[in-house]
Parts: structure tokens; sequence; C-alpha cells
């Protein structure tokens, strides 16, 4: 199959129902579709399993299906194929890249860690297979505080490559650790000038804020949290108005938990568009996804060296996680 473009690019008869053609295919091929938050309306309502990055790997290493359709980014799909290596993972437009994955080159980060041998290199599932094969263990925004607290608190920790995390997970643990200088281009566009109008419109209105985001947003924030934490705070918390700083994606689901509450995505600093979106996880569509499924392409491979390191560290933040009862 020719996926030159990144995806199957096949005309498809617009007389179709998509949704009722993925559900056939799903079935047909016992596949089961995987949808990060940040995903369009669309792909969540006709996802299988939706999550944050700790759901999604999680349910990579339990599911029985013989084919994952990962709807995210291509480290997403990368993670899901370490942990299932006997499957076929699809991520259904190979251009689904990661900014913070592209800040981080495995040459480049294999000489950082290289020149600090005595340190515990933690590295935030949002980095290419090549980097997690070169990582002690994987965290994410949902486990990382948990899981360097747990560390031996006289090791030095190489933390990257999100700086803006790894500085919220020093300062909220207290432990020093030398860190990556990478973003995610989508959380470092948030501007606190446009926040604090913003609030001025909603007093009453609660700051989500995502960890990946700079300092000065995060100190506004009445909840940091990871996208599934921001999700749980907006479930919960008494306030009927929330200000969310992430990307947009995650508003649809809070929407459809809290259809009496109101959420207002945080715009971006450049003041072309209300919200923040991740213009590679919105290059997944309908097409694409019922085009992956109709020709299994395409397909995610992993070196299998890489891997075999790879899912090392991948393994202990999962095996770290169930310990502290942050995953069952």
């Amino acid at each position: 199959m020719n996926v030159e473009k990144g995806y199957v690019d096949i005309p498809i008869d617009p007389a179709l129902d998509l949704r009722e053609e993925i559900t056939r295919l799903k079935r047909e091929r016992n596949a089961v579709i995987m949808a990060h938050y940040y995903q369009r309306e669309e792909i969540q309502q006709v996802a299988d399993h939706i999550g944050d990055s700790l759901a999604l790997a999680q349910l990579a290493a339990k599911t029985d299906a013989q084919v994952i359709v990962l709807c995210g980014v291509h480290f997403m799909g990368e993670t899901a194929k370490i942990l299932c290596p006997e499957k076929t993972v699809i991520v259904p437009d190979i251009n689904a890249g990661c900014s913070l994955a592209d800040s981080c080159p495995a040459d480049k980060f294999r000489e950082f860690v290289q020149a600090r041998p005595d340190h515990t290199v933690v590295s935030y599932v949002n980095t290419s297979a090549a980097v997690k094969a070169l990582t002690d263990v994987v965290v994410t925004s949902s486990n990382a505080r948990q899981i360097v607290e747990s560390l031996p608190a006289d090791k030095p920790i190489i933390f990257g490559p999100d700086r803006n995390l790894g500085n919220y997970i020093s300062a909220t643990t207290g432990r020093q650790m030398t860190i990556w200088d990478g973003a995610c281009h989508v959380h470092e566009q948030f501007s606190v000038e446009k926040l604090l109008q913003l609030h001025k419109q909603y007093p009453q209105a609660h700051i989500l804020v995502h960890p990946e985001c700079p300092k000065p947003i995060r100190l506004m924030a009445n909840m940091v949290g990871s996208t599934q934490a921001l999700l749980n705070y907006a479930v919960t918390a008494q306030a009927d108005t929330f200000i969310v700083c992430t990307e947009s994606g995650i508003l649809f689901q809070m929407q459809q938990k809290c259809p009496g509450k109101t959420f207002i995505p945080a715009p971006p600093e450049d003041g072309t568009c209300a919200c923040n979106e991740c213009n590679f996880m919105k290059l997944i569509t309908m097409g694409k996804l019922y085009n992956s499924l109709r020709y299994m392409a395409p397909e995610i491979t992993v070196d299998p060296e890489i891997a075999r390191q790879a899912v090392k560290p991948i393994e202990r933040m999962l095996e770290i996680s169930r310990q502290l009862g942050i995953i069952k």
C-alpha cells in the first residue's frame, strides 16, 4: 500500500457512512481504536477507548485485539508497538508527530546522558522510541511527581525533554534535576496577558493548567495536572465555569461529562484563534481512520533492538505506577 504522503490517500465514496464503516471494519479486523483526548470530536466519538498517555499505554499493554489503531501522535503508536510487538499497530497519519519529541533528538540526548553516567534518566513519554531506549524510567504527566519521589534521594536525575514539566516536578518534589531544554509548542503558546483578560471576564472561573505550560501560567492555576487530572477536577469541583490551559480537544470530554458546566479554552498568544490546538493531533480525520482500517496502513514499526531497550523503562513505569496505586 502506497503511503508516501504519510497516510492512505485513496478517494472515499462520499455516500459512505464513515462511522458505520469504521465500526464494521473494526469488527472484521479484530481491531481496537484508541484515541487521545486531544483528537477531533468525531474521532473521540468512534473510539473504543479515550485517554491520556498513561491510560493509552496501560490499555495497549492489556488489549486482546489483534490490531491497535492509535489515534494520536507517532510516539504513542511506537509505545503501543513496543508494548505489543506481536500486534499490528496503525496510526492513521504518520505525519502526526510531536514538537516536544522532536525537540529531543536521540543522538543529542545520548551525548547528554553519557556526559552524566551517574544519573538516573527519567524521560517523559512524549519521546521517540530511540530516546526511551536511553532511559531508566518513563513517566507521564499523570505519574511524574510520584515516580520521581520514589527514586532514591541521593541519586542525581536527568529529566527530559520538557523543561516546563521538569521544573514543575522539581518544584513540587524538591528534587534537583538536570533538565533537557525541550518544550511543547502548544503549551508554550499560552499568554499570561490574555489569560488575565479572560479571567477578568469570568472572575469566578477556575483555571485549569497542564504542567507542560510555563511557570507564569501555572502560577495562575486553581489546578495543575495531567489531562486526566484536569478532567477529574472539572467533574468534582463545585465551580461551574473553567478556563482550560491545554490543548482544546479535552473540552469535548469535559462537556460530555459535565453538561451543566462551562468550559472556555485559553487562547494562544498569537491571537489568531480563540483556542489552542495541536496541528499534529488534528491531522487524523475520519477519512484517514477509515482508510487505515480498510487498507491496514500505515503500520508502525520499531527496530527490534531499540524496542528491546525501550520496553524496559515503560514496563518500569507501569510497575511503579501499580505499586504506588496510580493504576491497577
